[in-house]
């Protein structure tokens, strides 16, 4: 793709705010160095707007753009329900998880886990969740990143992976927290502008210029199979989106896991002023959800029908590059391929941020080095990230075997959050739940969850999940119930009162849930 002068302007000038912001934002007054909850917490002193958009501008990543509009181009916008089902989800971690994590001052899920359990729980899970970040979400996001770039403007793979890390780099390590969610405040304005123009101009594309309502009329009209949310049984891509289960199933795992119990998103909660800025800034992500698929799968369906009269093969992961590179024209590219990085940079920066965070506070302070003054944290929490990305970036290239990466992602996390999920519900909402039961809950996740799939290797894996849910959930019921004499003493208090929430969050919460049903009665 030829970029114009123009488009370099724009590229190159979004880059220079980006850091600048970054490090504007992390400045100090004289004489004040950053400690622990500056560096990891923001110094608990985010708003509501910031929250939201940096929710969401750390969970759309590469693999939203490059994956899921991969999966939009192959199954269609059934994909789009781990955007809108995402939303409601959001209104339950809102009101049901964020005010007892919030109550006992957490700065990451691991240490709630010794609160509620012990250590071996929690140094157990900040292991796995630091081998997961580094080379499962850091390396694929990097990847794919720079399988974009490389589709766009031909840059070899290797240097679109280095670039990209060192934007991320520039900015995050010095800062933190705070210098990563006051920039994605700017980088979530960016994606969804140049996103949403990606999307009008491929629909007056395939309009042939009659504008995007007769696009999508049109879209609508050549592709109808590809608008399906609830997919038949006869469906070729039903393993991957089962039928209602999307609906009552494992899908429910997969949210609430990644909403509700992933240090990389609820990082931005905790940092919070106060419950109600936390609960303002889910709830906006929530309405920010439901753009989403407007941004990142309708491209992929757009792609579909735009290719049918090309005689070239088309990898559902090179859909959206080559609809940026074919249909979004000069002085129109600088902003959508800004868009596109903005994705990637953000995620990269949250995920680096949440890695210096559990690394230093679960693993250093708590076992290498318990006497660790603030600046040493900080000081190890900077140095993880950047080892963290130099792992990443030698590990990325390796990924170039897949082919819908999104889905590849989804299932891989899907061997581990019903276990996690499981002792984390268990533990909020049951007082009995023990230690070992919840040990045994984590560590039988990844076996159980690889023995289904070898002995039922045609069962959907969003079915999958929901199963060993349920399994691990009796597992660690039985465990607890065999080993209680009574409540377990590390339960947690609170009082029902906690779950209260204002007529702001109660309102906004019964609109969003009404425009999702809305959706679905629509595309059922």
């Amino acid at each position: 793709m030829n970029f114009s002068t123009v488009d370099y302007i724009v590229f190159f000038g979004y880059i220079a705010l980006i850091v600048f912001t970054g490090l504007w934002v992390s400045r100090e007054k004289k004489g004040h160095q950053k400690d622990s909850r500056d560096y990891f917490l923001a110094s608990k002193s985010l708003p509501w707007w910031a929250i939201g958009s940096s929710l969401i501008a750390s969970n759309i990543s590469a693999e939203q753009f490059i994956g899921m509009s991969g999966s939009g181009f192959v199954i269609g916008l059934g994909i789009a329900s781990y955007e809108w089902m995402a939303a409601i989800t959001l209104i339950i971690v809102g009101k049901f998880l964020l005010p007892i994590f919030l109550k006992e001052g957490i700065y990451t899920m691991p240490q709630f886990l010794e609160i509620r359990y012990d250590k071996r729980v929690r140094t157990s899970l900040a292991v796995f969740w630091l081998l997961v970040y580094v080379f499962v979400n850091l390396t694929s996001v990097l990847y794919l990143g720079a399988l974009s770039i490389q589709t766009i403007m031909g840059i070899n793979m290797i240097w679109g992976i280095i670039g990209l890390a060192l934007f991320a780099v520039a900015y995050s390590i010095y800062g933190g927290l705070k210098a990563v969610a006051f920039t994605d405040v700017i980088q979530v304005v960016i994606l969804i502008i140049g996103g949403l123009l990606t999307t009008f101009l491929a629909l007056n594309a395939i309009s042939e210029g009659q504008g995007i309502i007769a696009g999508f009329s049109q879209l609508l009209e050549k592709a109808p199979e590809k608008f399906d949310m609830i997919l038949d049984v006869s469906n070729p891509n039903y393993k991957e989106l089962p039928g209602l289960s999307v609906l009552i199933g494992g899908m429910w795992i997969a949210n609430m896991f990644y909403w509700g119990c992933n240090q990389y998103i609820t990082q931005r909660a905790l940092a919070a002023k106060d419950i109600k800025e936390a609960q303002r800034g889910i709830m906006f992500a929530g309405y920010l959800k439901l753009l989403l698929p407007l941004i990142v799968v309708i491209p992929g369906i757009a792609a579909f029908v735009l290719h049918q009269e090309s005689a070239n093969t088309l990898r559902p992961d090179e859909a959206y590059p080559w609809l940026l590179s074919t249909f979004v024209g000069s002085g129109f590219r600088g902003v959508a391929f800004a868009a596109l990085v903005a994705a990637i940079v953000s995620s990269l920066s949250s995920m680096m941020n949440s890695i210096a965070t559990i690394f230093s506070i679960d693993i250093y302070k708590q076992i290498i080095k318990k006497d660790a003054e603030e600046r040493s944290i900080v000081t190890t929490g900077r140095i993880t990230a950047l080892i963290s990305v130099i792992v990443a970036i030698i590990i990325a290239p390796q990924l170039k075997a897949l082919d819908q990466a999104f889905q590849f992602i989804q299932e891989f996390t899907g061997f581990v959050s019903p276990g996690i999920l499981s002792i984390f519900l268990l533990g909020l909402f049951w007082k009995k739940t023990s230690a070992n039961a919840a040990l045994w809950g984590a560590i039988l996740s990844i076996p159980l969850s690889a023995t289904f799939k070898y002995i039922f290797p045609f069962m959907p894996f969003i079915d999958r999940m929901g199963i060993v849910f349920l399994i691990l959930s009796a597992v660690v019921i039985i465990i607890s119930v065999l080993e209680a004499k009574g409540d377990n003493p590390k339960a947690i208090k609170y009082e029902k009162s906690i779950f209260k929430t204002d007529n702001v969050f109660n309102i906004t919460a019964i609109v969003l849930s009404a425009i999702i049903g809305a959706i679905y009665i629509l595309f059922w």
